[in-house]
């Protein structure tokens, strides 16, 4: 696999199931995502504005490649609702060979 197909898992969490709907959709329908996996809402504690803030957020697992990431990560902050978005990607180590092919064909933009 090249290093342009290598897959990462990508982490991001969204206010409440209407946008995370909305979110999921954008990056899929952008070819930026093979599979997004929606989490049951969970609760987040963060600094923010130098206050401690609490919230229940929905937690979403993308699947992408790092050739697809910028495409991704630029529609992440166009659809996300706030201001700085949580977006972090991690490599995938390992995997079935066949399902980190299917991510990384699910994933061709135009340009690749």
């Amino acid at each position: 696999m090249s290093a342009g197909t290598e897959v990462l898992l990508v982490l991001t969490n969204l206010p409440d199931a209407e946008s995370a709907d909305r979110v999921t959709t954008v990056v899929l329908e952008s070819r930026a995502a093979a599979c997004v996996n929606r989490l049951p809402a969970c609760a987040s504690t963060y600094w923010w504005n130098g206050a401690i803030e609490h919230a229940a957020e929905i937690p979403l697992l993308i699947k992408t490649t790092r050739a697809a990431y910028p495409a991704l990560e630029a529609a992440l902050r166009k659809a996300h609702p706030y201001e700085v978005p949580e977006i972090v990607a991690l490599p995938v180590a390992m995997g079935l060979p066949a399902y980190l092919a299917w991510v990384a064909d699910e994933t061709r933009l135009p340009s690749n």
